[in-house]
């Protein structure tokens, strides 16, 4: 006979055998082993390639020295695996530049050597006088005195008329500052 409905509903609700329960969840256990492992070498550190390399981690993620080339990379790990770019070489620039210095200063040195290349040098020495220098006081030949010349009456009337307008500068002032203190008293 048959069971009614009700019974079949409680038979699906019902855990099912015990050995496969338990062969469902190695199966699934198994599987999520060979996802992650695969996962996990993918996203290992870069291999070391029987010690070819030589590995020093950094924040980014590691520095990588190929110790037959001296090659040196930076390995950081994206979304996909590891990636590795090669950190660019100073030294041949630098090797560079000092071999350009080198032939610049051979070719200077061959141009020294050819001769003087200047034109318009003269032979003979220039006068040691300064058209812009003031003259000096001259001294008399027997008495050895200096003599000084003195200013002119220009010289001296702007001398006066700055005297003047500093001294009424400091004449105002003096009677502003007397003014300010006895206002105030």
């Amino acid at each position: 006979m048959r069971a009614p409905p009700r019974v079949v509903a409680e038979s699906a609700m019902r855990p099912a055998n015990s050995s496969t329960a338990s062969w469902l969840a190695a199966a699934a256990i198994a599987a999520a082993m060979t996802i992650s492992g695969g996962l996990l070498a993918a996203q290992s550190a870069p291999d070391s390639e029987n010690g070819r390399y030589s590995m020093t981690p950094i924040p980014e993620g590691v520095l990588r020295l190929d110790t037959r080339t001296g090659t040196v990379s930076t390995c950081t790990r994206s979304g996909v695996g590891w990636a590795c770019y090669a950190v660019p070489d100073e030294r041949t620039a630098l090797d560079a530049e000092i071999g350009r210095l080198q032939a610049e200063v051979e070719t200077l040195k061959g141009r020294l050597a050819a001769g003087p290349t200047v034109s318009g040098k003269i032979d003979e020495a220039l006068p040691k006088s300064d058209p812009l220098k003031k003259a000096e006081p001259k001294a008399a030949e027997g008495d050895r005195r200096i003599e000084i010349p003195l200013p002119s009456d220009q010289d001296v009337d702007r001398v006066m008329s700055f005297l003047e307008k500093a001294w009424r500068r400091l004449i105002d002032m003096a009677n502003r500052v007397q003014k300010d203190v006895s206002g105030k008293i």
